[in-house]
C-alpha cells in the first residue's frame, strides 16, 4: 500500500484543520482519492485529498444556500476538496460511486466521524450495481476515447483510467452483492483476471511507479480489448433499482446528523 511521507502528511493535517476553521465546517472524514490510493502513483502524483464536512445545523436552515463544496488551489501538488454531507447522501442516492470509493480508501489523515461506517453500512445495503456500473463505464469511455497521442502511444495513467472502470463493471458483473473495491491489486482480485493479464497490470504498475504522469508506454492488445469489452458490458450488470427505503433512510441520517450540530 502507498505510504505517505510524515512531514506530507503533517502539512495535510493542518491544512485540513484551517479548512474546518476558515469555512467553519466539521470534518466527518478525510481521504486520499485519486492514483496514491488506488495503487498506481507515479512520482510526481498529486495528493488527493477529499473530505466530507458538515456545516452548523442555522447554515441549512438559512434562506439562501450555503455551497456544498469546499475547494481550495492546489499548492505544493496537494489537492484539497470536499462535499457537504447533503451533497454526498445526494449524490449516493443518484449511485454515484465516489462516496463509496472514499469511504474504503486506504489511507485516512483524520479519525473517522462515527457516522462514516453508517454511511458505509447505507451504501452497501443499497447500492444499485448497475447504477454503479454505468457510472464507470461512463468514466471509462471517456479517457479510451482520449486514449491515443500524436505519436500514437497511450500514456501509462490513460490506461489506468479507463483500466480500473473497467474491472469495477467486470467486478459488479461476477458479484454484483458487492461495492468493487477501490485499489487496484483487490480490485483485479475481485474481477478473477488471469495470471497474463495480472502480469501485465503488475508491469505497467512497476512502470508508472518510475515515470512521470505522462509517461508513455507501448500499445498493450489484450488489456485494450479487456477495457473495451467490459465498458461495453454494463448493461449486463444486474439492477436492482428497487432499493426500498433508501432515501429515507438517507434523509434519517442526514437529520440525524444536523440535529446534533
Amino acid at each position: 500500500m502507498t505510504t505517505i511521507a510524515p512531514e506530507v502528511r503533517a502539512d495535510i493535517e493542518a491544512r485540513l484543520a484551517r479548512v474546518a476553521s476558515e469555512d467553519g465546517v466539521r470534518l466527518l472524514m478525510a481521504v486520499e482519492s485519486g492514483s496514491r490510493a488506488w495503487g498506481f502513483p507515479s512520482p510526481d502524483s498529486d495528493y488527493d485529498v477529499r473530505f466530507v464536512y458538515i456545516r452548523p445545523r442555522r447554515d441549512y436552515l438559512a434562506l439562501k444556500p450555503v455551497r456544498d463544496v469546499v475547494e481550495r488551489p492546489i499548492v505544493d501538488e496537494i489537492d484539497l476538496n470536499g462535499w457537504d454531507i447533503r451533497k454526498a447522501l445526494g449524490l449516493m442516492l443518484k449511485h454515484n460511486a465516489v462516496l463509496s470509493e472514499w469511504i474504503e480508501s486506504p489511507i485516512r489523515y483524520i479519525a473517522d466521524d462515527p457516522v462514516v461506517e453508517k454511511l458505509a453500512d447505507l451504501a452497501s445495503c443499497h447500492f444499485n450495481p448497475r447504477g454503479y456500473a454505468l457510472h464507470y463505464a461512463s468514466l471509462g469511455k471517456g479517457t479510451v476515447e482520449r486514449w491515443l497521442g500524436p505519436d500514437g502511444e497511450i500514456a501509462v495513467k490513460r490506461y489506468f483510467y479507463a483500466l480500473r472502470p473497467a474491472l469495477s463493471v467486470r467486478a459488479l458483473r461476477l458479484d454484483p452483492s458487492r461495492r468493487p473495491p477501490m485499489s487496484i491489486v483487490p480490485l483485479m482480485q475481485a474481477a478473477d483476471l488471469d495470471r497474463i493479464l495480472v502480469d501485465q497490470v503488475n508491469e505497467l504498475i512497476a512502470r508508472k511507479a518510475q515515470t512521470n504522469e505522462a509517461g508513455n508506454t507501448l500499445r498493450l492488445p489484450d488489456i485494450e480489448r479487456l477495457v473495451v469489452d467490459e465498458l461495453e458490458r454494463a448493461g449486463d450488470v444486474q439492477d436492482r433499482s428497487d432499493n426500498t427505503n433508501f432515501a429515507e433512510e438517507a434523509e434519517a441520517l442526514f437529520l440525524e446528523l444536523v440535529d446534533k450540530e
